[in-house]
């Protein structure tokens, strides 16, 4: 994980300019739920990493698959390896661009749309993205909830299973983000 985390912030970096800060997350919350007709599924993963950068807008984000835990061990180990080839595909990603300017210093609730490229399961997405961005008293938070499409990834869903599991799942995202100030 703190491989991934160096990543992003290598990425960020990049684009930042000398000594402005920008914002890290190292344990960003995640959930997926698949409501189908005979079962709902359900996990979270509590291990996310995120770097934001409000002088550009850009957002990086990276979760590893097999951080989601399941109610059902079952459930897990089908997930890892019948449906997202957990060893294959290690981690989900977005890297993109928060459209409206947010205002850092002053507290408030930002409505935001980001726009960039998600890849979950070795597939790559361009994908429009709503969430919310919250400055109070200098902590800002991130929250998004949005569905991803398992045809879309190349998420196979075998015609045994096709009444338990949905071809859309929804994703629920929380950050809470520290400052970092860069050299």
């Amino acid at each position: 994980m703190k491989y991934i985390c160096i990543i992003l912030l290598a990425w960020l970096s990049i684009k930042n300019q000398a000594g402005q800060d920008f914002y890290a997350c190292k344990n960003a919350k995640i959930s997926l739920f698949s409501s189908a007709p005979l079962e709902d599924i359900q996990a979270s993963s509590g291990s996310g990493t995120s770097v934001y950068n409000p002088a550009t807008g850009d957002l990086a984000f990276s979760v590893g698959i097999r951080s989601f835990q399941f109610p059902k061990s079952l459930m897990q180990e089908h997930f890892n390896e019948n449906y997202m080839e957990s060893d294959k595909y290690p981690k989900a990603t977005f890297k993109g661009k928060i459209k409206e300017p947010v205002d850092i210093t002053k507290n408030g609730s930002y409505p935001v749309n980001v726009t960039g490229e998600l890849n979950v399961h070795g597939v790559t997405q361009t994908r429009t993205i709503t969430g919310t961005v919250v400055v109070n008293n200098g902590t800002v938070s991130m929250t998004s909830e949005f569905m991803v499409k398992c045809a879309d990834h190349k998420i196979d869903i075998p015609t045994l299973v096709f009444k338990k599991i949905a071809e859309s799942i929804k994703m629920n995202v929380s950050a809470t983000y520290t400052a970092v100030k860069s050299s």
